[in-house]
């Protein structure tokens, strides 16, 4: 059976069930609501008993056999539903489930839910043995490209119409965070009152729920985005942040930037420059558009804020460090701020 994608979990699964489903990936929502409506449908053909097991330390797979092969006692059919908490099932899950897929019960659905799994074991004999038998499916998460077109859909799927602004406002707001997309959108079914939600509306609804960390900070203000990494910024200062661990991810950057640029500088390629200096490869794009923005004398410029932000911080030099924090993001961002020429670096002695 092919894979299945999550949008078509729910009128898939009413048509006809599969023996086994795999469903896999980090977006816990979207997840959570494909097993529902598996869950859904079995119930409404008959699987009405649920045995819910975790692989963690006290979990043996022999259970999948002894489950299999047991008798329910309150109903004809039941439901195996595996929570594997690190995608790795070892060798002993891998073994259990492609015996299994190869002699499906009847009477049973598996249910097997994980987080996301690499390539090399969506090419492994259990994985193989799941889609010969059963259907995967795979959650990609929702990244900021993508966010506002989900809201729209989920808006419509809950009756609502909201202008392009409105919209905006609310993945601002929520920032990735689907299920508290969800919940802002619930509420607002109890005010739109049937009309279009425009920006007035969605900014006087929704509040702000927006997951502030350091690495989407950085992220932020790597992409360019000025607005949003000030915005996380202030978010992590209201949370009570540490300052340093905030500049330890910036500044470790910054130094990559700068290695990066003065290799390339010297002749290096950018791909081995960036290997060097420890760039994932999902990351390279985020360091190349940050490079045609920033010119050594900013990177340079960054580097010396940062010194000084680490001296703010520890009480040896004078300036706010959030401000001197705000600096860094705004430049490296590559919005212009206060001229370093112009800047005073005092030192305490």
């Amino acid at each position: 059976m092919p894979k299945i994608r999550p949008e078509q979990v729910a009128a898939t699964v009413k048509k006809s069930l599969a023996p086994v489903y795999f469903v896999f990936g980090d977006e816990p929502l979207i997840v959570q609501e494909s097993c529902d409506a598996i869950r859904t449908a079995a119930r409404e053909q008959g699987f009405i008993e649920r045995e819910l097991y975790h692989t963690d330390a006290g979990f043996s797979w022999d259970e999948l056999y002894n489950s299999a092969n047991a008798m329910s006692l309150f109903a004809d059919k039941k439901i195996i539903e595996i929570r594997v908490h690190n995608g790795k099932p070892g060798d002993a899950g891998g073994k259990a489930i492609a015996e299994y897929c190869a002699s499906p019960n009847e009477e049973t659905l598996l249910l097997i839910v994980s987080p996301k799994i690499d390539a090399r074991s969506q090419k492994s004999k259990w994985f193989t043995a799941i889609e010969n038998c059963g259907a995967s499916i795979q959650v990609w998460p929702i990244g900021p490209q993508q966010m506002a077109r989900w809201v729209d859909q989920r808006m419509k799927r809950a009756g609502l119409n909201a202008d392009s602004e409105a919209i905006d406002i609310l993945c601002a707001k929520t920032e990735g965070n689907l299920l508290a997309a969800v919940q802002e959108i619930e509420k607002l079914k109890l005010v739109a009152e049937g009309t279009l939600i425009d920006a007035h509306t969605m900014t006087t609804a929704v509040t702000d729920s927006a997951r502030f960390d350091v690495f989407g900070l950085v992220d932020k203000a790597m992409h360019g985005d000025s607005r949003a990494a000030a915005h996380s910024l202030q978010g992590l200062r209201g949370e009570g942040s540490e300052p340093l661990s905030l500049l330890w991810a910036l500044a470790r950057e910054i130094r990559a930037l700068n290695n990066i640029r003065e290799a390339i500088d010297s002749g290096e390629h950018f791909d081995r420059a960036a290997q060097r200096n420890g760039v994932w490869e999902k990351r390279k794009p985020l360091f190349k558009g940050a490079l045609s923005r920033l010119k050594t004398r900013q990177l340079h410029d960054l580097i010396r804020k940062a010194a000084l932000a680490d001296r703010a911080a520890k009480g040896m030099a004078n300036g706010d460090v959030w401000n001197i924090l705000l600096d860094i993001v705004l430049g490296l961002a590559g919005t212009r701020v206060l001229s370093a020429k112009n800047q005073k670096l005092e030192f305490r002695s």
